[in-house]
Order: C-alpha cells, then sequence, then structure tokens
C-alpha cells in the first residue's frame, strides 16, 4: 500500500498530462534525486528508499508513492511538497500560452495587373 496517494482532476488533455508529469518529475528530480522512466502513461520513478508512479489520463493525474522505512519519518514533509509540486505544475499547464502577437502590415493594395491584349490573327489576302 502507498505511503502517499494523490488524485488530482484536470483539464489539460493526455498530451499536456504527459508534459506537466514530465515537469514535474524534473522538480522532483532535483529535490529528491528521483530517477523515472515512461511505461506508457505512467510514470515509474525510484531512488533508494522511496519508490511509485504517475499514472496520466485525458482527466487524471495519480500519484502513489511508497517510502522506505527511514523516509516514513518524513512522511508529512514529503508529502506537502510533492503536493504543492503537483498543485504548481497543474495550474502552470493549465495557464493559455502567451506569445506575443506579431504586427504585420496589410500589403498596399495594387490593381491588378492586366493580361496584354491578344491580337485577333491577321487576315491572309
Amino acid at each position: 500500500m502507498a505511503d502517499i496517494s494523490l488524485e488530482r482532476s484536470h483539464k489539460l488533455g493526455l498530451k499536456g498530462a504527459h508534459a506537466a508529469a514530465n515537469q514535474m518529475a524534473d522538480k522532483l528530480a532535483e529535490k529528491f534525486d528521483l530517477k523515472g522512466t515512461w511505461s506508457g502513461t505512467t510514470l515509474n520513478f525510484s531512488r533508494p528508499g522511496v519508490n511509485g508512479t504517475l499514472a496520466v489520463s485525458e482527466t487524471n493525474m495519480k500519484l502513489e508513492v511508497t517510502l522506505g522505512f527511514m523516509l516514513k519519518m518524513m512522511k508529512g514533509p514529503i508529502e506537502r511538497s510533492v503536493h504543492e509540486q503537483l498543485e504548481r505544475v497543474l495550474k502552470e499547464a493549465a495557464k493559455p500560452e502567451t506569445r506575443p502577437v506579431a504586427k504585420t502590415t496589410a500589403p498596399a493594395k495594387t490593381p491588378a495587373a492586366k493580361k496584354p491584349a491578344v491580337k485577333p490573327a491577321a487576315k491572309k489576302k
């Protein structure tokens, strides 16, 4: 049974959830030295004393973490940190992308090019 279990719904779609999960994994890797690999839509991660999964779907993310004996004493701070990271990543991923709008100038209106007049064939005498 997992020591930490978090489940959050989202509106990111599968691709967005996958990107958010990668971002969360990167942040947790920095903080807790976790290594992770994807198996389908589930990120499996581990390090000595910790292992877990982060499963993503179109509308849901589910995180389950099992702590080793020594880390169970630090469950509270670890759970808070993981919860904060998950909330932050989902919040950031839900923000609409803001890209600068390129200013374009309309091309100057020019009269349509006229086709050259076709001369009628000269009549032979």
